[in-house]
C-alpha cells in the first residue's frame, strides 16, 4: 500500500502521541527533533516502525512532504517551519491532526489564565456524573495517544494559544475562554492584538448548533468578541447582571437558559478566591449544557481537589503558610494568588520575562508584602518595579535557598507565597519541576 508521508516535528508528549496516531492510521511517519531522543522513546520507534532522527532537523527529507505535525513549543516563524511551507507544507497542531480521527465530543478550553482549573473540574463533573470522558491537551496524555489508544465518548481539551495558531478544521462543540490577558506576547512579536487573534481562533470553525462560553467580567475578551464574528451560541458566565447565561449570588451558581433558572449550591466548593468561582460557574454551565443534574454538579464542586502547581497548599511549620503556586507564569495569574491572601506576605518571584507590566501588583505588593525573594538570572525589571516597595528585597539562583531565607524572614501567620508571574525555563525544566523543587524545600526544612 502507497503510505502518505507525514513529518513530526518534537519528541514531546504531542508529537510521541501523533506519531502513534499516525502510524496507526497508514502514514509513512518521520519525527524529527533537534535535541537529541532518549534510550526509551528509541525503542519505542523502533517497536512501532517510526522513522526518527534526533540532534537536528535533515529538512531537505522533509520538503514538499503534505503534512508536518508541529510541536507546539515551535514557533510558526522560525526558519525551518518558513522554509517548509515555502516548500509547500501545510503545518497544523496535534490537536488538529487527532480531531481529524475521532467523532467524539470535544470541549475546548482556552484562557490566559483559569484553564487547567477549569478542565480538571469540567472532566472531575462529567466523569462523576457516569460519562465516557478523556482530558487532554496541555494536560495528562495527549490527545492524539488518547485517540489512538482509548475510545472516548467525550473529550475535554485545554488548548493553549500555540496549539491553535496551527488548526485547520479544529471545531469543538463547546468552547470557552476563561480570559485574555497580556501573556506569551515574546511569541506573538510583542503584540497583545495578534494573541486576542490567537485565542479567539478556538471558535472560528464552530456552527450555529455549536456553544461559545466566555467570561463577561473580562474586559478584554468583551472587546474582542464584540469585533470578531461567532457563529456558535454565545454563553457568557460572570458576576455582572447577565439576562442569559451563569452568575452567581447568594452562595448560588444561576444558570439561565430560555427562560429557565438551574440553581446550584456553591458554599461548600472547595476552592476559594472569586476566580475560583468563575472557573466554576465556567464547568457549571458546560455540565448543564451536557445535561448533567444540578446535585450532581454540586457533589462534584464540593469535592474539587484543584490542580497541581495551582495555589496548592504545601505545609504549614511553626504557622507559617508554604503555598505553591508554580504555575502562575504571567502578571494575571499571580494578580489573583496575591489577592487571595489576605495575611503578611513572603513572596518568592522571577524567572523569564515574557514582556510583563508588573504595575497592576504594586498596590498589593505595598498593602501585603513584607519581602520579596527573586529568583531568576535576570532579575532587572522586576527590581526595577519593586525594590524599595519592602523593607526586604533579595536575589538568588537556587530554590533551597530562597526557601531557607523565607523561612529566617517569617514569622507566626505569615504566608511563603512562590507566585513566580514568569516563565521557568532559566533556572528549571518547567513550571512543575519548579513546585516540585519549591516543595521539596519546604518538606526539607
Amino acid at each position: 500500500m502507497n503510505q502518505e508521508k507525514l513529518v513530526i516535528l518534537g519528541s514531546g508528549e504531542s508529537g510521541v502521541g501523533a506519531a502513534i496516531l499516525a502510524k496507526k492510521q497508514g502514514f509513512d511517519v518521520f519525527l524529527s527533533d533537534c535535541n537529541e531522543i532518549n534510550k526509551d522513546l528509541q525503542f519505542l520507534f523502533e517497536n512501532e516502525s517510526i522513522s526518527w532522527e534526533g540532534g537536528g532537523h535533515s529538512i531537505e527529507k522533509m520538503k514538499g512532504t503534505r503534512l508536518v505535525v508541529k510541536s507546539p513549543g515551535i514557533s510558526l516563524g522560525s526558519q525551518i517551519i518558513q522554509t517548509l511551507i515555502k516548500s509547500g507544507s501545510t503545518i497544523i497542531s496535534e490537536i488538529e491532526f487527532a480531531s481529524q480521527f475521532t467523532s467524539a465530543t470535544l470541549i475546548g478550553i482556552t484562557g490566559t489564565n483559569g484553564k487547567t482549573t477549569t478542565t480538571l473540574l469540567t472532566y472531575e463533573i462529567l466523569k462523576k456524573a457516569g460519562l465516557n470522558v478523556g482530558i487532554a491537551g496541555n494536560i495528562g496524555k495527549s490527545f492524539a495517544l488518547q485517540v489512538a489508544q482509548a475510545d472516548f465518548d467525550y473529550y475535554v481539551l485545554e488548548i493553549s494559544s500555540f496549539q491553535l495558531d496551527s488548526i485547520q478544521d479544529f471545531a469543538p462543540h463547546i468552547t470557552l475562554i476563561t480570559n485574555i490577558t497580556p501573556d506569551h506576547l515574546d511569541r506573538y512579536n510583542y503584540s497583545l492584538n495578534k494573541y486576542k487573534e490567537a485565542k479567539l481562533r478556538i471558535t472560528e470553525n464552530q456552527t450555529s448548533n455549536d456553544f461559545f462560553l466566555f467570561n463577561a467580567d473580562d474586559p478584554i475578551l468583551k472587546e474582542v468578541i464584540q469585533n470578531h464574528q461567532v457563529v456558535a451560541k454565545k454563553i457568557p458566565f460572570g458576576f455582572d447582571n447577565i439576562a442569559e447565561g451563569t452568575t452567581h449570588k447568594n452562595d448560588q451558581i444561576i444558570i439561565k437558559k430560555q427562560n429557565k433558572k438551574t440553581m446550584i449550591e456553591s458554599a461548600q466548593f472547595s476552592l476559594s478566591g472569586r476566580h475560583n468561582l468563575l472557573n466554576a460557574m465556567a464547568a457549571a454551565t458546560i455540565a448543564n449544557l451536557l445535561d448533567i443534574s444540578k446535585e450532581s454538579i454540586r457533589e462534584s464542586l464540593a469535592h474539587f481537589k484543584g490542580a497541581p502547581h495551582r495555589m496548592e497548599k504545601v505545609l504549614t511549620i511553626q504557622r507559617v503558610s508554604y503555598i505553591n503556586d508554580s504555575k502562575a507564569t504571567n502578571v494575571n495569574a499571580t494578580f489573583f494568588a496575591l489577592d487571595s491572601i489576605d495575611t503578611p506576605l513572603i513572596w518568592i518571584v522571577g524567572g523569564v520575562d515574557k514582556g510583563n507590566d508588573y504595575e497592576a501588583l504594586l498596590p498589593m505588593i505595598r498593602l501585603k508584602s513584607k519581602a520579596i525573594i527573586c529568583i531568576g538570572i535576570d532579575n532587572e525589571k522586576l527590581k526595577e518595579t519593586f525594590e524599595g516597595t519592602t523593607d526586604i528585597f533579595m536575589e538568588t539562583l537556587s530554590m533551597n535557598e530562597a526557601v531557607k531565607i523565607a523561612h529566617k524572614i517569617a514569622a507566626s501567620k505569615d504566608t511563603v507565597l512562590l507566585s513566580p508571574a514568569c516563565a521557568s525555563y532559566d533556572l528549571f525544566d518547567n513550571y512543575e519541576d519548579r513546585g516540585n523543587q519549591f516543595k521539596n524545600a519546604v518538606r526539607n526544612l
